[in-house]
């Protein structure tokens, strides 16, 4: 493929540390996860968002969380239609294959995902309203929670309170899989959903009791 090219020389330089460094003073661990296999206790639903580092947060171990991040950590619901579906796969793959006991859905601050569903919800970006947008088409997901938001006064919230449930959506379409809603029946397969602060480094939990958002 000739539009492929080199590595930039900041991340040659990058990895020749890491191998000189992390990788040489954990050989035999990366050995046992090479010869092992995966056993993650918990599958980690993100958003791509660069500043969200999920294994920092839960300050995680290699092997210990099956990550899948996409924009706006959203799952869409089951659509067994033989068509592509990355999320959909990644979970198929956790649950039924490395039977992971948890399946954290993780949302974010600032999330720009969240604000483009916002804006195309107002009627204020056209160009995701397109039929060849990915993201809009992608943000339909997230579409029937505006209802939820619209009235609030403050633009700030709104987008906060969008944020939270781009998370509820996502728990909500999981349970749509009729293999993954037979886990979480049998006690197989615990769900939760979360927000984080990126400036603030705050961390919530959604609290079923309350059915609302609480900090950790």
């Amino acid at each position: 493929m000739d539009q492929a090219k080199p590595l930039p020389n900041y991340l040659v330089q990058r990895y020749h540390g890491w191998k000189a460094t992390s990788y040489a003073e954990n050989r035999a661990w990366y050995r046992k996860l090479a010869t092992d296999g995966q056993h993650p206790r918990a599958m980690v639903i993100s958003c791509c968002d660069s500043r969200v580092h999920v294994t920092s947060i839960f300050g995680a171990d290699q092997g210990e969380f099956f990550i899948h991040r996409n924009i706006a950590n959203l799952v869409p619901s089951f659509t067994p239609d033989g068509a592509h579906h990355g999320t959909s796969a990644a979970v198929e793959y956790a649950v039924q294959v490395l039977k992971v006991a948890h399946l954290i859905v993780l949302g974010h601050s600032q999330c720009g995902g969240v604000q483009g569903c916002l804006s195309m919800c107002r009627g204020d970006a056209p160009e995701l309203e397109a039929k060849d947008s990915f993201v809009g088409r992608w943000m339909d997901i997230l579409r029937p929670k505006y209802d939820l938001v619209k009235d609030l006064a403050d633009e700030s919230e709104q987008v906060r309170q969008l944020e939270k449930q781009s998370v509820m959506m996502s728990l909500e379409n999981l349970m749509t899989f009729p293999w993954l809603a037979e886990k979480v029946n049998s006690g197989e397969l615990t769900l939760h959903g979360m927000w984080t602060d990126i400036g603030e480094g705050g961390l919530e939990y959604y609290n079923p009791a309350d059915a609302a958002f609480k900090p950790v």
